[in-house]
Formats: C-alpha cells, sequence, structure tokens
C-alpha cells in the first residue's frame, strides 16, 4: 500500500511541471568542426541593448568563422531580413567567398523567404541549433560575451557602444582564442597585426622590420604568407586536443537518458515563455508524446491530441513523466 501511494503521489501533475530543472547532460558531447577557414560560420544577434546607443541603435548582428574564429559584427536599430541578407553578401561571401554551411537560431529575421533566397542563390547549406538548445551554436554565444565585454569595458557614456565596437573587434581578433591556441587574425592572415600602440613604443616586430630594405620586407612576408597553412594546421591539432579534453571532461557528467516513440514527456518552458505569472510559472509543461527520437539526441513532440510542434528540441530540455495518460495513449 505504501508503494502504491508513493506512485500515485509521483503522477501528479503539478508536482511533475514545478518540478526542479534538470542540469545534468543526458547525452555524450558532440562538436562540430569545420574542415577549413570561412567555410562554416555560425550567426547571432545581441540586443535590445539598453540604453540605445547615440544613433538609435540597439542590437549587434554578429556571424563568427569555425575554422579561425574570425569575428565580423555591425549594429542596427533593427536586425530586419532585408539588413542580414545584405550583410552576408557584403562582408561575407565578397569578402572571404562562398561558404559551405551557415548555422543560426531559429529567430524569423534570421529564418525567412528573403535568407532562404540567398541561401539558394549561393548553394550554402543553412542549419538551425534547436530550440532550447543555445549551446549547439557554443561558438557565436562565447564570441557574443566576449564582445559585450570588451565594448562594456571600453564605453564611457554607455551610448557610445556603436563607436567601440570597431575597436573591440580588433581585439577580439587579436586575442589568443583558447580552442586554437592562436589568434584569429594570424589564422587569416598569417602574422599578427600591427597595434596603435606599438607605433607609439616600438615593438620587437616594429623595430625588426624598419632595418628591412624592401626586398628583405617583401621576401620576410613571402616567408611569413608560406608558413600559414603550416600555422593551421597546429591550431587545427590544438582544437583537436582542446575538444577531447572537453568532450572528457563533459562526459563525465552524463546521466544517460534515452528517449523512444511513443513516450510521455515533460518540456522545460523557455524564459521568453513567461506571462504575467512569471514568479509563479511552472518549470515544466505538457505531457507530449515523443514522435520520433534522433541518435543525437533531438526529439519530435506531438500534443496530447496529436499536432505535431513545429520545431525539434533536445532531449536535454525533457524529461519522463507519469501521467494516467501514459496508461492509456490512445
Amino acid at each position: 500500500m505504501k508503494g502504491d501511494c508513493i506512485n500515485y503521489a509521483k503522477k501528479c501533475h503539478k508536482c511533475q511541471i514545478y518540478g526542479d530543472k534538470i542540469h545534468v547532460p543526458p547525452s555524450p558531447l558532440h562538436v562540430m568542426t569545420s574542415p577549413w577557414p570561412f567555410s562554416m560560420w555560425g550567426m547571432d544577434v545581441i540586443g535590445p541593448i539598453s540604453p540605445k546607443a547615440l544613433n538609435r541603435h540597439r542590437f549587434i548582428f554578429v556571424i563568427i568563422d569555425y575554422f579561425t574564429k574570425w569575428v565580423e559584427a555591425a549594429s542596427y536599430a533593427n536586425v530586419t531580413k532585408s539588413a542580414v541578407s545584405r550583410f552576408l553578401k557584403k562582408e561575407i561571401i565578397c569578402r572571404y567567398g562562398m561558404p559551405e554551411r551557415i548555422i543560426s537560431d531559429n529567430a524569423l529575421n534570421l529564418n525567412n523567404r528573403t535568407i532562404a533566397e540567398v541561401y539558394s542563390q549561393f548553394r550554402i547549406k543553412h542549419h538551425n541549433s534547436s530550440p532550447y538548445r543555445p549551446k549547439m551554436n557554443r561558438a557565436v554565444e562565447a564570441a557574443n560575451e566576449n564582445i559585450k565585454r570588451i565594448v562594456g569595458k571600453m564605453t564611457e557614456t554607455y551610448r557610445d557602444w556603436h563607436e567601440k565596437l570597431p575597436i573591440a573587434l580588433l581585439a577580439y581578433r587579436k586575442s589568443i582564442i583558447t580552442s586554437t591556441g592562436a589568434t584569429p587574425f594570424l589564422l587569416v592572415y598569417g602574422m599578427e597585426a600591427v597595434l596603435p600602440i606599438e607605433v607609439e613604443i616600438p615593438s620587437l616586430q616594429i623595430l625588426s622590420e624598419i632595418k628591412l630594405d624592401e626586398a628583405e620586407w617583401i621576401q620576410s612576408r613571402y616567408d611569413q604568407l608560406n608558413l600559414i597553412e603550416e600555422k593551421r594546421l597546429k591550431a587545427i591539432r590544438h582544437g583537436q586536443m582542446y575538444q577531447k579534453r572537453m568532450i572528457r571532461a563533459y562526459n563525465k557528467k552524463v546521466r544517460p537518458k534515452e528517449f523512444h516513440e511513443g513516450d510521455l514527456v515533460l518540456k522545460k518552458i523557455l524564459p521568453i515563455q513567461k506571462d504575467f505569472r512569471e514568479r509563479w510559472m511552472p518549470n515544466w509543461e505538457g505531457p507530449y508524446f515523443v514522435k520520433k527520437a534522433f541518435s543525437g539526441g533531438a526529439l519530435i513532440l506531438t500534443k496530447i491530441d496529436g499536432k505535431s510542434l513545429p520545431n525539434p528540441v533536445n532531449s536535454d530540455s525533457v524529461k519522463s513523466t507519469l501521467s494516467k495518460a501514459e496508461e492509456n495513449p490512445g
């Protein structure tokens, strides 16, 4: 009788939807790698930023190359579909060539007919990170945090951040990235950028180049360019070792959790779904049935009435539930 009471209490729907969020990963880490520079980009939007800049801008559109970690960014009053389309053509395609694929979240301004036409025209593959899973596009998220941190340190009036953005990008491109062990500038151009401070207080690089005549300088630059492939290969090896360490540390925390077709589950509620009950909102919603489960951890869910949700959900934002509906799915 005690066991029956415990099992009955576990099936309480309100207790389950107000249950704690699960922070333990349910599946091993799968990393994304780019085979060569500028073949795979990730894009995202920072904002809305408050207070607005003096030019009324309140968003920053950010796009990062997965191989070199090179970042391009621009500020906008609103990141419209036409602005994204124009940025991709002018700042990415015309400057770095045709990317093989671009990864973004599910925001409407990054997923629409105008952007789809650009992808179709230039035969670019587009992938969406699944909802509830921002870490799938972690490279862009990390770049966003670093850019915000740099701009925050440089801004003086908190409304001049749009003027500091280009300088922040230079600082980011000159910073050594943990995953590659090199600066984005080095991996793109084969040499380090000369900073303004190096001109005022001559660095070793500046002093050595001043003594070179034109022919020697040309030969030095030629040698640097010949070494760029070696530097990129070194960055690849460093990145592979870094990923292995990261995977090993991540997988220690994994508690395997598998879902199968027909399972009854609850889905985590996103912060953007909060309403006037915000403080009293549950952490989970549902129940839903698992319509299809993919090997990478993505799930397609359906409501009890059989209607499928528009987007797949990652398994780390889902938990099993017990209810009377599970006993009689029909």
